[in-house]
């Protein structure tokens, strides 16, 4: 799927919008977020245009392991004292996603209550 250029998060993946990257590969995106909800707050985003989890299909599979790398790579560099981190991945507009395109939140640096939200 092509880049959809009205997508904000395709637009940083461009580099057309500046972004505070801390990660970046062919396939995704790793930046701070500008609107964070905990000391460390990272947005990893595929660089494929998915607009939500449940439209990933059987040929995402190694975008979904992009990922889970990355949560790896920061997981070492955010938390290396392995005190403990969280990733969050909201579907659909009910469920608090705010931009239609895949996105998985890194929140570290804090004690971080359950159940969320």
């Amino acid at each position: 799927m092509a880049p959809a250029m009205d997508c904000l998060f395709c637009q940083i993946a461009a580099k057309t919008i500046p972004a505070q990257v801390v990660l970046e590969n062919n396939e995704i995106i790793v930046f701070k977020d500008i609107h964070p909800q905990a000391p460390t707050h990272l947005l990893i985003v595929p660089k494929k245009h998915v607009a939500r989890v449940s439209e990933l299909t059987d040929e995402d599979d190694g975008l979904v392991a992009a990922v889970h790398r990355a949560i790896r790579d920061l997981a070492k560099t955010v938390d290396p004292e392995k005190k403990g981190f969280r990733i969050v991945v909201n579907n659909g507009s009910a469920a608090g996603q705010a931009v239609a395109h895949l996105h998985y939140h890194f929140l570290a640096g804090r004690l971080l209550s359950w159940p969320p939200g």
